[in-house]
């Protein structure tokens, strides 16, 4: 488990998956018709429950001021702050590794219990899973 900390908010714009988790491929499909994903683009899954269901977000944030925005998705700031995080390499191979992580995450007794549960994906095959700590 890794210690991380965030320096600055990060603003990015996202498409909210009709269900979780049977919604999230088409919501990272339908981003990815949207706009490009140059390297340099970095992108996010985002979730938390919310009124007793899971809701999940597919974000992007912008590499040029606008070339979200123009597309009508809603805007997110992913707090700045201090996190926990575990990185998957290859995690196409299984996808249950993510819930699996994330599971573990949530054990700490340290975690913001306002907070989400952040995937930062690292090109096509890795990801970076993180859950903010409380700050003290």
């Amino acid at each position: 488990m890794e210690h991380i900390k965030i320096d600055k908010d990060i603003k990015v714009f996202y498409i909210q998956a009709k269900s979780f988790p049977d919604g999230v491929i088409e919501a990272f499909q339908k981003m990815h018709s949207l706009i490009e994903f140059p390297p340099k683009r970095r992108s996010f899954g985002i979730s938390r429950p919310e009124k007793g269901k899971v809701i999940y977000r597919v974000a992007a944030e912008e590499l040029i001021k606008g070339d979200l925005e123009k597309h009508n998705l809603t805007e997110f700031i992913i707090p700045s702050g201090d996190y926990i995080g575990i990185e998957i390499k290859n995690f196409r191979k299984d996808l249950s590794l993510i819930k699996k992580v994330f599971d573990q995450l949530l054990t700490n007794s340290d975690i913001d219990k306002n907070g989400y549960c952040i995937e930062e994906y690292k090109g096509i095959n890795d990801v970076f899973c993180m859950v903010r700590i409380k700050n003290e």
